[in-house]
């Protein structure tokens, strides 16, 4: 299906989005209850980040931070074990119910349910000028192949000295690479293959558990 990326990918997003928008409102609005509740205001976090052709977009995810630690000066990249994470953050996280929210990015349409996932300037700025320039032809994702490689970094990561130079000098160039792989195969009977295989990794531990066994080869290191 040559024509999917350029017309039909935007209306399975819409159609796609808005139907789970719609079954998963009793789980968006227990999360923000449970937030509110827990952890104060504000309920949802708000980040910048790049989308198709170079222009930015506000991503919006529930807040796993405190409130005083998520602005401060400190790492770009966030293990399972960061301090600035509060106690909700580090369930809502660990089940990926944070990224719900995101599903109003893709019926906006600054998102597509399956892309390489959107990138924060710091980190795109590391990246080749011809690679990311060929990441942001196209609309990021929810989620795609290559983020299900990498689900399991932040556990990965949280028993390593100095994350963040892991991150930007070994994941990140194999991430765009990965990511680049996705853009060339995409198609509808592989989108919806990534988000069956997305929802599985919910709720099996299968996916984490290989994920943890790439990117410890990847980093050359043993399994913790």
């Amino acid at each position: 299906m040559t024509d999917y990326p350029r017309h039909g990918k935007r209306l399975f997003d819409i159609v796609v989005s808005l139907l789970l928008l719609l079954v998963l409102l009793p789980w968006l609005l227990a999360c923000s209850l449970w937030l509110r509740l827990v952890e104060g205001s504000p309920v949802f976090y708000r980040e910048t980040r790049l989308g198709q052709h170079h222009q930015p977009f506000t991503l919006i995810k529930f807040r796993t931070m405190s409130s005083s630690d998520r602005d401060s000066a400190g790492s770009s990249v966030a293990t399972l074990n960061d301090s600035r994470i509060h106690t909700s953050g580090r369930i809502l996280r660990r089940t990926h119910l944070d990224e719900l929210p995101q599903l109003w990015n893709v019926l906006r349409g600054d998102m597509s349910l399956v892309g390489p996932r959107p990138y924060k300037p710091a980190h795109a700025d590391r990246l080749p000028t011809d690679q990311l320039k060929r990441i942001l032809k196209v609309r990021p994702g929810l989620t795609c192949s290559s983020a299900l490689l990498f689900i399991a970094e932040d556990q990965v990561l949280q028993n390593c000295d100095n994350p963040e130079t892991l991150y930007l000098t070994h994941l990140l160039p194999e991430k765009a690479s990965q990511q680049l792989a996705c853009i060339s195969t995409m198609s509808l009977t592989g989108d919806i293959r990534i988000l069956i295989q997305t929802i599985l990794s919910l709720i099996t531990p299968h996916a984490r558990h290989h994920s943890q066994r790439y990117l410890h080869s990847l980093l050359k290191i043993g399994d913790s």
